[in-house]
């Protein structure tokens, strides 16, 4: 219970939202709702935010990530919903709002949901697949009906027909279509007209109503029982507008009870139609059939006449003159033949006359020197180049050259080099080799390093 500050307290404006939210967490912890979703956004965090409205007022609302991953559905925007929430207030902006932690779909939502998730299964499936449906048969002369025996529907479907198409035979297989059980008498009859194989088409259907209504054409084993029938299957249930799971499984859909039967019966103005359509085809017919017998007659008439004795006689006249010339014309080519090959066999000799090959092998030679002489001249340029290079190398490391940068070599009398002077000997003769030329000497005195 809230008691009343004294009227001297001064507030912040922070503080005011902050026992204003203790307030309302305190006294709405846990409360139940029912509205509209609108403004629905799901950020990267996961959480969801949104308003819930009804027809004269809104408030924000929150459903933190931690519950609403619990959910079998994700809201969208004017979805009736059914919440457990409490009330509490967003301090930074001083708004209060709903934080959910369960919901619902509320009353034709939740259907819409199951309808949803129903049709998304079988679709998975495959039994809504085109390339499985039945089509009508070409000649329809029995039509099943399954719905009420004392509803709206059997009444327009039985005057279209009888409009239409009175002679067709009608066989009514009578079931509920509305309530807890109406699924399973509607299977039934499916498969008593099945089992029986009486009619050639069934209708299967009811007139409009609210989705609770039609609920029983969205139950799971009806629509097995419909992808199962062997008989092809007309779906009419509702309005136009309106759109059952017995739709897309069955082999076609009507959008009401008499367009299902109008499409399983022919108009008798069609059929009059038909039959005088049929009729002229038939007069057109013989009439081709007549006009192309008498061109038949007139053609073996000719060939009759072509086979005269006189005119078999003029033929073989002609045939001999087309040979006298194909004949002359045979030589001729023959002749023009003959002197081509000729002309081509002198040449191909003066091809290989000695004298042109000689001339060849003088032109070949000729070449040949001409080679020989450049690989000489650049071989022994070449060589003296290298042998340039190569004396270049050996005066860099050559004694003499050392010798002619200020330095001698001395050998003792045997032609050793001296290279320590504890080789040496007082009285010793040695040579000394100069760059130009070489003296000998006579050593006085050794004195060691």
């Amino acid at each position: 219970m809230y008691h009343s500050q004294n009227s001297s307290t001064v507030y912040t404006v922070t503080r005011l939202n902050k026992e204003i939210r203790q307030i309302l967490e305190r006294n709405f912890a846990s409360i139940t709702i029912n509205g509209e979703i609108s403004n629905f956004v799901s950020p990267s965090s996961g959480h969801w935010y949104f308003t819930v409205k009804d027809d004269l007022a809104q408030i924000r609302a929150a459903m933190w990530r931690g519950n609403n991953q619990k959910m079998q559905f994700k809201p969208k925007n004017g979805d009736q919903v059914h919440m457990r929430a409490r009330i509490s207030l967003y301090e930074p902006r001083g708004d209060y709002q709903l934080i959910v932690e369960h919901m619902e779909p509320a009353g034709e939502g939740q259907l819409k949901q199951q309808f949803e998730a129903l049709k998304m299964q079988l679709a998975a499936e495959g039994l809504f697949s085109s390339a499985l449906k039945k089509p009508l048969p070409s000649t329809i002369n029995k039509v099943g009906i399954i719905t009420s025996a004392t509803g709206a529907a059997i009444k327009d479907i039985l005057t279209v027909l009888h409009r239409r198409a009175p002679q067709l035979e009608v066989v009514i297989y009578p079931a509920q279509v509305q309530g807890a059980n109406a699924h399973q008498q509607l299977i039934e009859q499916l498969a008593l007209a099945n089992a029986r194989n009486e009619v050639d088409v069934l209708i299967l259907g009811r007139g409009g109503g609210s989705l609770e209504d039609l609920w029983c054409f969205n139950h799971e084993l009806l629509a097995r029982a419909i992808y199962a029938s062997q008989l092809p299957v007309v779906s009419a249930v509702g309005h136009e507008i309106d759109t059952t799971i017995s739709d897309f499984v069955a082999d076609i859909r009507a959008a009401t009870p008499s367009a299902a039967a109008e499409l399983v019966s022919p108009d008798q103005q069609q059929l009059f139609a038909f039959i005088e359509q049929q009729k002229q085809r038939l007069h057109h017919a013989f009439k081709h059939a007549y006009a192309r017998l008498n061109q038949q007659a007139l053609e073996l008439h000719h060939r009759l006449s072509l086979c005269h004795p006189q005119n078999q006689l003029q033929q073989k006249a002609q045939k001999l003159d087309e040979l006298q010339l194909a004949l002359q014309q045979a030589m001729a080519q023959r002749i023009n033949t003959a002197r081509t090959q000729h002309s081509q066999i002198e040449n191909r000799l003066m091809l290989r006359s000695p004298q042109t090959h000689i001339q060849n092998a003088q032109h070949r030679l000729q070449q040949l020197e001409n080679r020989l002489n450049q690989v000489m001249t650049q071989t022994l340029k070449d060589g003296h180049n290298q042998l340039a290079l190569y004396a270049a190398q050996l005066e860099a490391v050559s004694p003499l050259a050392v010798l002619s940068r200020g330095y001698s070599i001395t050998k003792d009398d045997k032609g050793h080099v001296i290279k320590s002077a504890e080789a040496l000997h007082v009285g010793t003769t040695v040579t000394t080799k100069l760059a130009n030329g070489m003296f000998e000497s006579t050593v006085l005195s050794v004195s060691p390093k």
